[in-house]
């Protein structure tokens, strides 16, 4: 319907309802009763005549006498207000009985709103004077009775007077950050709701910022998202672009590093020497740094070598060449706060990444330990494997109370559950041994060799299990290549990252087992891998450091240090590898304090990245690039540092 004809419409149906209050009756009268009142009856019928409502009576027959309900037309107009059907006369009194300071407003805007339409409808409905009104239908004047009250509805902000607060807060908690902006434009009580404190709260916290924060802890969160933001953008782009302070973390000299583990800012090693060192990359003068090995290892001339080091936020644990373990605290350091040793070589050591749980294998033997409520540690559990166990890990997500580990013996996987009497076969195939393994909160994932005939099935493959059903998820891989390691604790949900002895760096989705990336990295294989949601940092035994955006699978940078990379972890502002030599005792060269450059050339090397953007500031540096010019000792210099040669020799070096 044209606006026209809808306007004329509604100007219709309201003469309609001003010139009768009821249904109009026929009214059989005598040819006697014609002798009406002419100054009313005249004038009636011929206006009624000319809008066309009403023939022309015929002799002797009905007449239609222009009254409603026993009242003349004229007294059913004044009486227009009382006649309101009923469903509006409900609406109206709703409305006036709420109490909103609103009201008002309110008022004034639908008095604005009407005054416009009548003006509208009084401009059509002289263009219509000519025309013949036909007869309306009901259906019609309910639509278009329903279509004003619509109108008058959207008129009225209901959200802002009938809605509680609680209530509106709990359905703008599911927009996001655009969503909420544009939803502040709206009025001033929408802007209120918009910019409460919790929404940016619940936002922050979901976006992966102060996880671990409470309500109280900023006065404004809005803003402190934004800031989050802006800092994780700058990050970003300088982990693109290399810039920030690169350091090595050393020790001392003439020792050779065994083994590296790092947990957020705690980067723990142990040495050949038997001496473990724990780096706070945030506190670097913190006394933990210093930790002292058992008085059994102390003694023993000479000491033996440290074969495994693991961290976590709040405990440190080495295992060394002769069967002792030692834990310390990584908030006090000094002396070891728990000592156990085993008859043999502890061949694995793992501690769980959120919980006071350690477990250590020696052969086919498996030891796992866990803190009482109280502190004290204690043996929970004891058990023997038909075959040596070659890797294990244990399940992020449980406490102390029901620990879970994933471990790996020959051609078979088990998972070891203190509360049960034996360890559950997970997987075992014969000609199929296991060379690596990872687990996640809801996953484990392993690979395996195929040899023999079983190499013509397909290749190598990894099989992720699903440790709520203990029953396979999916299987992917197919590569000619062993593979040599897995991450799938810190990659992003529902994928796994791997990398593989035929040089390759592979991304798969656990969900569809599909291949996401395949990047060649390595010449010497793949040693060390981490992925995060857009980027991936890989490590290969040629010693070289590759950092890969996920998406153009480009690589952005890479670094090159002598030795395997055999320890890559990253954080959002942060990385840290470990090139680790196989050879301990390098024979033909004396690593002594006073040879440097063999002491360089044989002992590893811990690389520390700080992408953060005051990684350039005096306060952030880091101990290693603090050296100066004038330093005979300081041969590792920051070379950012711009000064003149002129100031320290008073000549330049081509002179």
């Amino acid at each position: 319907m044209a606006e026209n004809d809808l306007a004329a419409f509604r100007e219709r149906w309201k003469r309609e309802l001003s010139c009768k209050k009821g249904e109009q009756r026929l009214v059989c009268a005598p040819s006697s009763s014609r002798d009406i009142d002419d100054q009313l009856g005249q004038r009636d019928l011929k206006n009624l005549n000319k809008a066309g409502s009403y023939s022309k009576p015929e002799e002797g027959g009905c007449t239609e006498h222009v009254r409603v309900g026993g009242k003349p037309a004229a007294l059913a107009a004044a009486a227009e207000t009382e006649d309101q059907p009923q469903y509006v006369s409900i609406a109206s009194s709703l409305l006036d009985g709420r109490t909103s300071p609103l009201l008002d407003r309110i008022e004034e805007e639908r008095n604005r709103r009407k005054r416009q339409y009548h003006n509208m409808t009084n401009v059509c409905s002289s263009s219509l004077q000519q025309q013949p009104q036909g007869k309306v239908k009901k259906e019609e004047e309910l639509v278009d009775q329903l279509i004003q009250d619509l109108n008058e509805v959207n008129d009225i902000p209901f959200f802002d007077i009938e809605l509680p607060y609680e209530i509106a807060l709990k359905i703008f908690q599911y927009l996001n950050c655009a969503e909420l902006g544009r939803c502040a434009q709206v009025s001033r009580a929408w802007r209120v709701l918009a910019e409460d404190s919790v929404l940016w709260f619940k936002l922050c916290v979901r976006d992966g910022y102060h996880q671990n924060a409470s309500m109280s802890d900023s006065p404004c969160w809005k803003s402190m998202l934004r800031d989050c933001r802006n800092s994780s953008k700058t990050v970003r782009f300088n982990w693109k672009n290399r810039v920030g302070s690169i350091s090595q973390l050393q020790f001392e000299l003439g020792k050779v590093l065994c083994d590296v583990s790092s947990y957020d800012n705690f980067v723990l090693a142990g040495y050949t020497s038997g001496d473990v060192r724990l780096w706070d990359t945030l506190h670097w003068d913190s006394t933990a740094s210093y930790l002292k090995a058992n008085s059994l290892s102390a003694n023993t001339e000479p000491r033996p070598h440290v074969s495994h080091v693991q961290v976590n936020g709040t405990l440190a644990a080495a295992a060394y060449e002769d069967g002792c373990v030692d834990l310390w605290s990584t908030e006090t350091g000094g002396e070891p706060i728990y000592h156990y040793q085993t008859p043999g070589r502890i061949q694995v050591l793992s501690l769980s990444p959120d919980s006071p749980v350690l477990i250590s294998a020696t052969g086919s033997d498996v030891r796992l330990d866990c803190a009482k409520d109280c502190g004290y540690w204690r043996t929970v559990c004891q058990t023997q494997l038909p075959k040596t166990v070659e890797s294990m890990t244990l399940v992020p997500g449980r406490d102390q109370q029901c620990p879970l580990a994933a471990l790996a013996a020959g051609e078979s996987m088990y998972l070891l559950d203190p509360r049960e009497e034996e360890s559950l076969m997970l997987h075992s195939v014969y000609g199929h041994p296991v060379t690596c393994l990872d687990a996640s909160e809801s996953h484990v994932a392993f690979g395996v060799k195929r040899t023999g005939w079983a190499m013509h099935d397909g290749g190598n493959k990894i099989h992720i299990y699903s440790l709520e059903t203990r029953k396979p998820t999916v299987s992917v891989g197919n590569s000619p290549g062993d593979f040599t390691c897995i991450n799938l604790r810190d990659s992003s949900p529902h994928l796994l990252v791997c990398g593989n002895k035929d040089r390759r760096v592979r991304v798969f989705d656990i969900r569809s087992g599909s291949s996401v990336a395949s990047l060649y990295a390595h010449h010497l294989g793949v040693t060390s891998v981490q992925a995060d949601d857009w980027k991936i940092v890989s490590g290969g035994g040629e010693g070289l450091v590759c950092v890969w955006e996920m998406r153009m699978g480009a690589k952005l940078w890479e670094m090159h240090n002598r030795h395997p990379v055999r320890h890559v972890r990253f954080n959002t502002s942060t990385l840290v590898t470990a090139n680790i030599p196989d050879d301990k005792s390098p024979r033909g060269a004396c690593i002594t304090d006073d040879d440097l450059t063999a002491h360089r050339r044989h002992r590893g090397v811990i690389c520390h990245y700080d992408f953060s953007e005051d990684a350039l500031s005096q306060d952030h540096i880091l101990p290693i690039c603090r050296s100066d010019y004038i330093e005979s000792y300081g041969y590792n210099y920051n070379i950012s540092l711009a000064v003149p040669y002129d100031r320290l020799s008073g000549s330049h070096p081509s002179q």
